[in-house]
């Protein structure tokens, strides 16, 4: 197939260090141009990384007749606005998570999604431990998912970082909560109907360092999750059936030249003495994220994490921020 020509917004450190590197290996696309508003950082970026065009702003970018889609890594509150002017520009957009602010400014995306695709970058969605994971379920192996547990959290309290500005969507609960919320709704295969959430926050930040959530999802189908930007770096997810129980082992962050791990225990002896190991051969999710949405643009595959997807996930955040004011269980 004809690669995909990408324009990058923004020399954000995800897409410098991550994304866009890998992208870079994929046949499927060609990385054409990147823009920041600073011409001198973009131009450092596109030298660094061996890009032939940089614009000194996003304008300019999307303007070019010669980039097809964008990929927006920009900070939280900026994901609505240049989504939109991306689609109106005529390109497709993968935008990283969380889509929007909140899920009233998610719908805004719904009529430019009827013209271009706009995707969330959840790029966990195309990692094969996942996939592995979800089939693993659905075959039985573990019985009936009655809980999913997740634990994400990193230390970060530098005031500058966005991370910790609640004027732009900093917190926990936008930068890695949503990551809860899809692993629940992945394994049940389902979406939530209440929840309730316990919140503690920064006193000089104002952001929510350290959250835990209760989500129902309906048919005695529970997630329990903790994430915070405050304590140590920790990743797990762990799915609990009737028969076993199934983890993986780095979830969020698999590392792309290293074997992922999980792990299947059906009980029989305490301590994980009774688990057993699944190997994963070594990827680059983010590779296989760009070539998914690649190949959907030119209509060779589904398109997946669209923006109807990522509304269910953000009205279950906003329920979750809801319940900290009312103390109550809130509807998505």
């Amino acid at each position: 197939m004809e690669p995909v020509r990408w324009g990058i917004l923004s020399t954000a450190k995800i897409g410098r260090n991550k994304v866009v590197p890998a992208m870079m290996k994929s046949p499927l696309c060609e990385i054409a141009a990147v823009a920041s508003r600073d011409q001198r950082v973009a131009s450092e970026m596109a030298t660094e990384l061996g890009i032939p065009q940089a614009y000194g702003s996003y304008e300019d970018l999307l303007a070019s007749s010669e980039i097809e889609a964008v990929y927006n890594p920009l900070p939280n509150h900026l994901h609505v606005p240049l989504t939109l002017a991306a689609a109106r520009a005529g390109k497709h957009v993968l935008c990283e998570k969380p889509l929007a602010l909140n899920a009233n400014e998610a719908l805004q995306l719904r009529q430019a999604a009827a013209d271009v695709l706009i995707a969330e970058a959840f790029m966990i969605r195309h990692h094969p431990q996942w996939l592995f994971a979800q089939d693993l379920i659905r075959e039985g192996h573990i019985g009936e998912v009655r809980a999913v547990n997740v634990l994400f959290s990193y230390f970060n309290v530098d005031p500058t970082n966005i991370r910790n500005r609640a004027d732009i969507g900093g917190g926990a609960l936008l930068d890695i909560g949503c990551y809860a919320i899809v692993s629940a709704r992945l394994l049940f295969e389902a979406d939530p109907v209440r929840t309730i959430a316990l919140i503690d926050r920064d006193p000089e930040f104002g952001t929510d360092r350290l959250s835990s959530g209760l989500v129902d999802f309906g048919a005695g189908r529970h997630l329990v999750f903790t994430v915070s930007t405050q304590v140590v770096p920790y990743q797990r997810v762990q799915a609990i059936g009737t028969k076993g129980r199934l983890e993986i082992q780095i979830p969020f962050n698999a590392p792309p030249d290293e074997v992922t791990r999980i792990f299947i225990d059906d009980g029989a002896l305490l301590g994980d003495r009774s688990s057993r190991m699944i190997e994963l051969p070594e990827c680059d999710q983010y590779r296989l994220q760009g070539e998914a949405f690649s190949r959907a643009i030119r209509r060779a595959g589904p398109l997946i994490g669209g923006v109807e997807d990522s509304i269910v996930n953000m009205r279950v955040l906003d329920a979750l921020l809801r319940s900290e004011s009312t103390g109550t269980w809130e509807q998505p």
